[in-house]
């Protein structure tokens, strides 16, 4: 009997394989072109400079070319340029890039058109600058166990300061859009894949690209900022505001772009019986922050354009010496401001909306006025930007509307709150590691919320305003928002992303060490700024060193939970590895009844949705909201 020899694709050398379109190509080019850029700059007329440039013996228009060539030449070794090159020579046109599964890790490193690629990618890249900005923290902790300047110096100290919060309000824009909205939405409106899957990896790549442009501003002297940015400090600083503005530029333009293809996705690619009203509730949050993010992310890259031709095109947008105005700056700042605090927090409603039901076993409580809270909130977040002013002399006549606005808010975002303890009311509740980061969120975002009312009225803001109080508040509400709920998404999802389960006690362990040193680190913080203490001052009186080293000790131990979830993570998808179940939490969404791992194409045909989005507590109801006529893989 004889057998016929299947032939093997050829695999190409490994040399080959290291020239081609990947992570390491686009490194080396980014580097060839950011010198470039900078060669380019330092040719042109010295003139053209601003004096603080000149006084400090810098070139801004040299470094802004420089990182400009250097992410051209990035996204070029990353292949980009690829597909419209070859259209224009007469290529046909295709669909997907290293989408196979014979890739193997490859394909993370290279632009791939898997939105589910695109999504792990999100989350680990977005992890990595996540771990950055949490030890900057932990510098500026170290840095305030003392009353006097005894680690950092006054200015490495602001830039600490400005890197950790630039970091983390630039790059956890995307913090559960950018992983879990490209992982999950195509499947649970069954569609195989983004609408524009270039455009999808296009605004990861970039995203990483504006994170290492900020890590570099430590090469250029920093910033002495803070994540605002505010003028005329930012004109007078140092080279490395530059980085400030290229980060932040970068930032507007990925967010916008993943709105522009998020939206379009929910809009245009919903599957049959997939109406509005059958919508999940995780997919409106997501198109209500794709609403904030068209509207806000633009103008803070117009913003930003403007500053940089300040100083490099001796233009005067926001120097007023030369008539311009740095209120103009701030206005316009805020604009993209306050509505960027509601881009971070209105994921995080979708994401303990979207679980509720899962470990409540029962359908989410007031679905159609949770979707009226979350597009609420996103309207009303862009009429109340000033009440950041009110203490920068603005027209006095005016505080009482922001004031206003500001008490408004707290409507719409109450209702989303109500929805979700509605439908904890009288469920069986499982405390899941998923479920209790969803319990901290309750939790954290009322107090931050209280707080919020209180810093809106013009007198308390007046006293508190600059303070640590307001630290606190933000930090209730963002950190105690948006990374809990953060987390509460990691573990729902990581076993179906990643087909491997976390371990459960690791899990609830990284849970209560982080629930309770956050409120050990962010409550007293509420006393201190009642007491006096400055933000963004490296000295404060002795009298307040006890509380300091407190907090201090208790931003450690943060810290140390995070270290817990990076073990878990090693411990569980590394060395263990036990292999998740195709629905662990018996959840009826369709990302469930996927086979794990999920396979490229998702579904084996288009499914067809049936009437109830939510049929948890109903006897008769499917495990999935598949029709019968519907299959998956």
């Amino acid at each position: 009997m004889s057998t016929v020899a299947v032939a093997r694709p050829a695999r190409s050398p490994a040399w080959r394989r290291l020239i081609d379109f990947n992570l390491l190509t686009a490194v080396v080019l980014g580097v060839v072109g950011w010198f470039i850029g900078y060669f380019i700059g330092t040719r042109i007329n010295a003139p053209s400079l601003t004096y603080f440039s000149q006084e400090a013996g810098e070139n801004d228009i040299a470094i802004m070319l420089g990182y400009l060539f250097g992410v051209t030449g990035f996204l070029a070794g990353l292949g980009f340029l690829n597909y419209p090159i070859k259209r224009m020579l007469g290529y046909p046109p295709t669909l997907g890039e290293h989408e196979s599964a014979s890739e193997g890790v490859g394909r993370y490193f290279r632009l791939c058109t898997d939105h589910k690629v695109v999504g792990i990618q999100y989350l680990i890249g977005i992890g990595v600058f996540f771990f950055v900005a949490g030890l900057n923290a932990m510098f500026i902790r170290t840095e305030l166990l003392q009353p006097n300047v005894h680690v950092f110096g006054p200015n490495q100290y602001l830039t600490l300061v400005g890197l950790h919060g630039t970091m983390m309000m630039g790059m956890f824009t995307s913090g559960i859009l950018g992983p879990f909205a490209n992982w999950a939405v195509p499947p649970m409106i069954g569609a195989r894949r983004m609408a524009f899957p270039r455009l999808e990896s296009f605004t990861f790549w970039l995203l990483m690209a504006a994170g290492v442009i900020l890590i570099t501003t430590i090469f250029f002297g920093g910033f002495q900022t803070g994540w605002t940015g505010y003028q005329p400090l930012g004109d007078e600083g140092t080279a490395g505001y530059d980085s400030y503005i290229l980060f932040f530029s970068l930032v507007g333009v990925s967010m916008t772009f993943l709105a522009v293809n998020l939206a379009t996705t929910i809009i245009t690619m919903r599957a049959p019986g997939m109406t509005w009203s059958r919508l999940p509730i995780f997919c409106w949050a997501v198109l209500g922050t794709c609403g904030l993010m068209l509207l806000a992310a633009p103008e803070l890259a117009a913003t930003l354009a403007m500053a940089a031709m300040d100083r490099t095109a001796q233009t005067a947008f926001f120097i007023a010496s030369n008539g311009g105005s740095s209120f103009l700056f701030e206005n316009l700042f805020w604009v993209f401001g306050h509505p960027e605090v509601y881009i971070l927090a209105v994921p995080g409603f979708g994401i303990v909306l979207e679980l509720a039901p899962v470990f409540c076993r029962k359908p989410l409580w007031g679905y159609r006025t949770a979707v009226a809270g979350m597009l609420g909130v996103s309207l009303l977040s862009f009429f109340v930007w000033q009440h950041h002013l009110f203490v920068s002399g603005i027209d006095a006549d005016l505080r009482p509307f922001y004031m206003l606005s500001t008490e408004l808010i707290s409507v719409p975002t109450g209702f989303t709150f109500l929805c979700f303890m509605g439908t904890m009311w009288r469920g069986r509740i499982r405390f899941t590691v998923p479920m209790l980061f969803c319990l901290g969120w309750a939790f954290n975002f009322l107090f931050g919320g209280i707080s919020g009312v209180l810093v809106s009225d013009v007198p308390d803001d007046v006293t508190l305003h600059g303070s640590f109080f307001v630290m606190a508040h933000f930090h209730y509400v963002l950190m105690g928002g948006l990374v809990f709920t953060f987390f509460a998404a990691i573990y729902y999802w990581c076993p179906k992303m990643f087909g491997f389960k976390f371990n459960e006690r690791l899990g609830k362990i990284h849970f209560w060490s982080l629930f309770i040193s956050f409120q050990s680190t962010f409550g007293p913080l509420f006393a201190l700024g009642f007491l006096g203490m400055p933000r963004r001052v490296v000295t404060y009186p002795t009298s307040l060193q006890p509380l300091n080293d407190w907090v201090s000790a208790s931003a450690y131990v943060v810290g140390l939970s995070m270290l817990v979830f990076l073990f878990n993570v090693i411990y569980s998808l590394v060395f263990k590895r036990e292999p998740a179940e195709q629905n662990p939490w018996q959840a009826k969404s369709v990302e469930w009844q996927m086979s794990t791992p999920v396979p490229v194409h998702d579904f084996d045909a288009i499914p067809e949705f049936g009437p109830d989005p939510y049929p948890y507590g109903v006897e008769s109801a499917p495990s999935s909201r598949l029709a019968p006529a519907g299959g998956s893989a």
